[in-house]
């Protein structure tokens, strides 16, 4: 009776285990605004942000499986395999913005970033959606549509929100790369302190993921 029993228990602590590790990974889901393309990796953002939270929440880990040049289809197409590798309770998706700047349809953006959420909320993944801007270059009506993308996916499937990513300095010169494009190494801490506000409050109130509504 006694080994039945100790051999019970050891079965529910084997399960419960990796339960209690998926809850305390956190990855990060982007493209070269997440890479630390064009700078030391150990400057860039998700870093930084693995640093902050470390310090303060130290069970907690970082991984960073974004790639550059990534689009939300790219996304799309390798979420799973990254859901199943990384097995994460949080999901920071950062992927869009290199749609926006080839001038992909609004729509596809939208429906490649809404599977990626489903798939994550599937997996019991809480989402944090990164919300990104165009240069007004790319006319009135895109870039507003682009940008409403975000907000959208957050109250459809009552995520937690960035507005954008880039906010304090987005419209600096002195904080990019030649490019224009890629933050430099001075605007890092900036990028890890506008992700960590929204982070904290996910893990401080010990928020899980929401599932989609179903409703409609």
């Amino acid at each position: 009776m006694k080994k039945n029993f100790l051999l019970i228990l050891f079965i529910v602590i084997a399960f419960a285990a990796p339960a209690s590790a998926v809850s305390k990974t956190v990855m990060v889901f982007g493209d070269s605004l997440s890479t630390g393309y064009g700078i030391p990796v150990e400057a860039g953002w998700v870093n930084l942000l693995s640093q902050r939270l470390q310090s303060q929440h130290a069970s907690y880990r970082i991984i960073n499986a974004s790639v550059s040049g990534e689009t939300s289809l790219g996304g799309r197409n390798r979420i799973t395999q990254a859901l199943e590798n990384h097995r994460p309770g949080i999901v920071i998706l950062e992927l869009g913005a290199n749609d926006g700047l080839r001038g992909a349809a609004i729509q596809s953006i939208y429906e490649n970033l809404a599977t990626i959420i489903e798939k994550c909320l599937q997996a019991n993944a809480a989402v944090l959606l990164v919300g990104m801007q165009l240069p007004p270059n790319y006319g009135g009506t895109y870039t507003q549509k682009f940008q409403a993308i975000f907000q959208q996916l957050a109250e459809s499937y009552q995520t937690e929100l960035i507005p954008f990513l880039l906010t304090g300095f987005g419209e600096k010169h002195d904080y990019f790369q030649p490019d224009g494009i890629h933050p430099n190494e001075m605007a890092q801490a900036m990028i890890a302190e506008n992700v960590w506000e929204v982070l904290q409050t996910m893990l401080d109130t010990g928020k899980v993921a929401a599932k989609p509504d179903q409703s409609e």
